[in-house]
């Protein structure tokens, strides 16, 4: 009988540490995001996720940080609405499951273009001339990130084909466009923050325009997921998800820790980092019509192959937000 207990008690001590085992595993998430000036903040998650252990990686660009996630490397990603977009149309498995934060993009032209700021007369008699001259303007971005789309359908509502009309040069780390620009090798680039504001204050580059005018407004960032990360590690989603809202709310009360990790993170100095936050605004918010909007805009641009607005909607799941908030998913962009 002592024997059969002993075992017993041995049976029920396995199955106790398998099952405690398994709810340790459930509380860890690997965490990617890139390395701009809005994405960055992601990097205090860790310490912000309560009983979920995080482990978070940067990555040069938000496409790197899509492939990472779409090859099980990574748990949850930091990408924007375009790679969620892009993701679907390619038939990968990504669920939206919060915002993050808005903004970031800029158009800089190079001196030589002598291009008034916000002048799109100007900027299409400048492509027109270029173009019947045989030399299209050469416009660089990274391709698949979200100021490449933002510059596109900027270009396009105002008459300008991206496709046709100028020259794209992909330059996909961002943190080159700055020496491309000083090279002369480019006459605009559209480009993210920090380095934008980096390109300005280095005078290699003046502001031509904010690329806001088009069916993504100034929507960037998307903290997305899988379906079977959200199958197993649903309070490890949660806790990140709850971690951006709050850490979304300090960095509007408080932009100080939003500077200090830019500069530990990128090396670029405090003012720089200053200067780009006045183009970034926290919004944890998913935004349904305007993500459908780009899609549409996407599909316009050949950037996608079919209409994935079915899927978009789909794959919106709004109650890790709704939990994180308190509030319905109709506050929350539905």
């Amino acid at each position: 009988m002592r024997t059969i207990l002993r075992l017993g008690l041995v049976l029920m001590a396995a199955m106790f540490g398998a099952s405690h085992l398994g709810s340790a595993q459930a509380a860890k998430i690997k965490l990617g995001f890139a390395k701009c000036a809005h994405c960055l903040p992601m990097s205090l998650i860790p310490g912000m996720a309560g009983n979920v252990e995080v482990e978070a990686t940067g990555f040069n660009s938000g496409n790197d940080v899509l492939t990472a996630l779409v090859s099980r490397s990574i748990d949850v990603a930091q990408v924007t609405y375009l790679h969620y977009i892009t993701a679907l149309d390619k038939g990968f498995d990504v669920v939206a499951v919060s915002g993050q934060i808005n903004g970031g993009s800029e158009c800089l032209s190079s001196a030589k273009l002598n291009l008034p700021p916000e002048d799109w007369a100007a900027f299409k008699g400048t492509v027109a001339k270029a173009k019947s001259d045989g030399q299209p303007l050469k416009v660089a971005a990274s391709r698949g990130n979200a100021q490449d789309i933002h510059m596109r359908g900027a270009f396009l509502k105002q008459g300008v084909d991206p496709n046709k009309d100028i020259q794209f040069i992909n330059i996909p780390n961002p943190s080159d466009h700055l020496a491309a620009l000083q090279r002369g090798e480019v006459d605009m680039i559209c480009t993210v923050e920090p380095f934008a504001s980096q390109v300005r204050l280095a005078g290699a580059g003046k502001h031509f325009v904010l690329p806001y005018d088009q069916a993504a407004g100034n929507l960037t960032n998307l903290i997305v997921t899988r379906s079977d990360v959200i199958a197993s590690q649903r309070p490890g989603v949660q806790g990140i998800v709850t971690a951006v809202v709050e850490l979304d709310n300090k960095l509007i009360a408080d932009k100080a820790p939003w500077i200090e990790v830019i500069n530990k993170l990128t090396g670029l100095d405090k003012t720089v980092a200053t200067e780009a936050l006045k183009n970034a605004a926290p919004d944890p918010a998913i935004h349904r019509a305007q993500t459908l909007a780009i899609a549409a805009m996407m599909r316009d641009l050949k950037y996608i192959s079919k209409d994935i607005s079915a899927e978009a909607e789909k794959n919106m799941d709004y109650s890790f937000i709704e939990q994180a908030t308190g509030k319905s998913k109709n506050d929350l962009g539905y």
